[in-house]
């Protein structure tokens, strides 16, 4: 299975989710496309208390949730990007928001301003017109996006993101 892969990264609330949500829905009726968030810190909520899913998780199981239009996979184990990847199949691209210290293209998010510790792991940023000026770099080190162009953030994805297998 050959795909490319991108990440994005940014303070929260720079709009990361927004962005990878509206590529997806441009990208998904022409290619196959996955998803991994980095829940750094724990909170992300997948079941509600009690019901099917949650009360086999807490038994320490490995579950699979399958449905007609979805698989859901709770795990207890901490997984690498290479096997989530597997887990999905074929595809096209994967988009991975946060992750910091993956080695892939990263975009940043931003709104505002431009947080500098984030600027040694980026290729580009995409920022609106609230980001102030100067930017925190040299320009031409780092591609500077327009945050609500979404054609040209794919075309920028295409090509920028790594091939992998």
């Amino acid at each position: 299975m050959e795909y490319k892969a991108i990440a994005f990264t940014g303070p929260s609330g720079s709009g990361k989710t927004t962005l990878i949500e509206k590529i997806a829905q441009r990208l998904v009726p022409e290619r196959q496309v996955a998803i991994v968030k980095h829940d750094p810190s724990d909170k992300a909520l997948f079941d509600q208390e009690g019901k099917d899913s949650d009360r086999f998780f807490k038994t320490g199981a490995e579950v699979a949730v399958l449905s007609p239009s979805r698989t859901s996979l709770f795990s207890h184990r901490p997984r690498g990007i290479e096997e989530v990847a597997e887990l999905f199949g074929d595809f096209d691209l994967l988009m991975v928001e946060g992750l910091k210290t993956l080695p892939l293209p990263r975009l940043g998010v931003f709104r505002g301003q431009i947080d500098p510790d984030y600027l040694p792991v980026l290729q580009a940023v995409a920022i609106d017109a609230t980001v102030e000026h100067p930017l925190p770099f040299a320009e031409g080190t780092i591609d500077v996006l327009d945050l609500n162009d979404i054609d040209a953030i794919i075309r920028w994805i295409d090509a920028h993101a790594l091939r992998l297998k």
